[in-house]
């Protein structure tokens, strides 16, 4: 029993120095992330990764970046901000409310057209969006998501505004105008690559890339609260996710690396 005991007092306070375990009350740490929406199939891996990596527990919760910003300044108890844009975190950084004076670019987004395999906008191409049985075409709001800012800009680069112009429904956020699409709301639109990507979205549907150039970069960037408690085990966060290995996972699940692009 002694053996045991004396054992188990080790591992705890071992964990306790790494930063696991709280040692007031013998807890996982956690840590609370607002997580840009097009996040939404990538995180659940990227949890349960560092969870293996550190111990430490990763919460998320999702909006359009503009959404969770304005949530954050108005005190939302957050640790780590991860945007899908630069613009976004960088207000944060200017209020003086993070730890970092700049924001971290973790990843670069990349924009598709997704269809369910059904839809009228099948086979799918450029051309699938000025197709006669293409009534509704799905976007993000541009005034609260930068996907929607891409899709905004892809439409026009590509010279398309007045020709679709009548034909857009506008999403909260990323995740938001995939639903419009699966569920017959509209007949393609434009999402995240980690979306169409996802198993569930290739499943029932396909995707095409824009073309290169057609929308500015998607530089996706992420800060640690100056207000969390965790600021340590936040930065060591962000660390990961610009590491090597953890890159290298991101594009695997449709995101362009830091330092892509």
């Amino acid at each position: 029993m002694g053996i045991t005991l004396r054992g188990c007092v080790l591992v705890f306070t071992a964990l306790v120095l790494m930063g696991v375990v709280d040692a007031a009350f013998g807890q996982q740490k956690v840590l609370h992330v607002a997580a840009a929406a097009d996040l939404t199939p990538v995180m659940p891996t990227l949890a349960e990764a560092y969870e293996h990596a550190t111990g430490v527990k990763v919460v998320a919760s999702f909006g359009s970046s503009a959404t969770l910003e304005q949530q954050l300044e108005n005190g939302d108890p957050q640790d780590v901000f991860l945007s899908a844009d630069f613009l976004h975190p960088e207000k944060l950084v200017a209020a003086g409310l993070t730890v970092e004076k700049s924001p971290v670019v973790y990843a670069h987004g990349v924009l598709v057209l997704w269809a369910r395999k059904d839809s009228p906008a099948q086979p799918l191409s450029l051309d699938s969006l000025t197709k006669a049985g293409v009534v509704k075409i799905a976007v993000a709001n541009d005034q609260h998501a930068p996907y929607g800012v891409a899709a905004t800009q892809a439409i026009a680069r590509l010279n398309m505004t007045e020709k679709v112009k009548g034909k857009l429904v506008v999403a909260e956020n990323i995740a938001q105008t995939a639903q419009f699409v699966e569920s017959g709301s509209a007949q393609v639109g434009f999402v995240s690559l980690t979306i169409a990507s996802s198993p569930h979205f290739k499943d029932v549907g396909t995707f095409l890339r824009l073309p290169e150039g057609s929308y500015p970069p998607i530089q996706q960037c992420g800060v640690v609260m100056k207000g969390s408690k965790m600021q340590g085990v936040g930065e060591d966060f962000l660390r990961w996710l610009t590491s090597e290995g953890v890159q290298k996972k991101l594009e695997e699940m449709g995101l362009g690396g830091a330092d892509s692009r």
